[in-house]
């Protein structure tokens, strides 16, 4: 989030409402996060800490461009569009983003 007013340098991450202490012996399997960020091991109740992998990914593409790569008009489109992990970088935005920065989001 950007603070209201204040320029790109007051960047604030939010949002850690579900977070937990990591445990590397546990599989999580609720289904919780926010639908645009949710990993697809998330949708399937059965994940560990690579779908935060997932996440930083979803993350770095909405800051670059500006719009989501899994999109929909409700939640269960969103969902649907994740579960089948097809994004591209074909909007015109995507012209002037480098090489290395779209292969470090794929």
């Amino acid at each position: 989030m950007l603070e209201k007013e204040k320029s790109f340098d007051n960047i604030k991450l939010i949002d850690f409402g579900t977070a937990q202490v990591f445990d590397p012996t546990k599989q999580l399997k609720e289904q919780i996060g926010t639908p645009y960020y949710i990993a697809p091991e998330v949708l399937n109740k059965k994940y560990s800490k690579e779908c935060d992998v997932w996440s930083s990914g979803v993350i770095c593409y909405i800051l670059l461009s500006g719009i989501p790569p899994f999109n929909g008009v409700t939640d269960q489109e969103i969902m649907a569009s994740i579960k089948k992990g097809k994004f591209t970088f074909s909007n015109k935005v995507w012209n002037n983003i480098s090489a290395e920065a779209k292969d470090f989001i794929t």
